[in-house]
């Protein structure tokens, strides 16, 4: 396990390099997914800073994520999108895939929407559905708070009652109502740690814990988040619906292309609700 002074030591020093290179007045953090990248191009006086020119910032290793922060200004409102996640199968313990959400909660951002690319659970969900997240189960084996408690950055044992705002997803319910968008779902997210995709077994055995679409990423951001004072919206995007009686070969060329055929529809919906809020 990684030492928490040593981390710490790495977030203060990610801490004082953003707060001189980034401008004051935001509070909204986004998290963009797997094959979600296309809200950055939306934004206004936009501008990007690579990861790798951030001190002790990680490295994502996956194709479809970017590696980038990209700042600017939706619905008149400033706010930072992190264009590329880390994920615990990339060999990240789930403190460090927290890493970049512990790093915005210290620069006073009250508020993150995390999205992700999931595989559906809910035989009722179809391709192409949106879920707000309303709870989730982290079956990682690990969490980011694990070890010794940094008592200013938050509780040792933090409450997940409502890990998902509840002022926030009704926030984002409206904002689906406004946009006409039909295939919106409350659901419960399940994290696993990959990267081997589910087996028919598996899928039967998440399908009965309640689970309604099933990813690798989010909930230790979100345990970060909510340890760190933050409010959280979670939305997923369902890439495909897995049916553990006639499962079918999962391939991530398709979670891409499906991902990218409903992107639109994600972006115009956090654009509505970064505009309500």
């Amino acid at each position: 396990m990684d030492d928490i002074f040593e981390f710490k030591k790495r977030v203060d020093e990610s801490v004082a390099f953003l707060r001189e290179h980034l401008p004051e007045g935001g509070d909204i953090l986004i998290q963009l997914g797997t094959g979600l990248g296309g809200l950055a191009d939306c934004l206004e006086d936009s501008f990007s800073i690579p990861y790798q020119d951030i001190p002790n910032f990680p490295r994502s290793t996956v194709t479809s994520h970017a590696g980038q922060l990209v700042g600017g200004v939706v619905a008149g409102k400033r706010v930072i999108i992190l264009q590329g996640r880390f994920h615990y199968y990339e060999g990240y313990s789930a403190r460090e895939v927290g890493f970049p959400i512990r790093v915005f909660s210290l620069l006073g951002y009250q508020k993150a929407i995390i999205t992700n690319a999931a595989g559906g659970l809910n035989p009722d969900f179809k391709p192409g559905t949106i879920m707000i997240m309303r709870d989730h189960l982290n079956m990682l084996g690990d969490n980011p708070l694990r070890g010794p408690n940094i008592d200013e950055w938050g509780p040792r044992f933090p409450d997940l009652s409502q890990a998902y705002d509840l002022k926030l997803r009704e926030v984002a319910a409206v904002a689906a109502q406004d946009l006409g968008l039909t295939d919106i779902r409350e659901g419960v997210y399940v994290c696993i740690p990959g990267p081997s995709l589910e087996t028919p077994a598996e899928t039967r055995f998440l399908r009965s814990t309640g689970a309604d679409g099933v990813g690798m990423s989010s909930v230790p951001e979100t345990i970060t988040g909510l340890h760190g004072g933050m409010k959280i919206l979670g939305l997923s995007m369902v890439s495909n619906v897995n049916d553990p009686d006639n499962m079918q070969p999962i391939l991530l060329e398709d979670i891409l292309a499906a991902a990218q055929a409903n992107e639109s529809r994600l972006t115009s919906l956090v654009s509505k609700i970064i505009a309500k809020l």
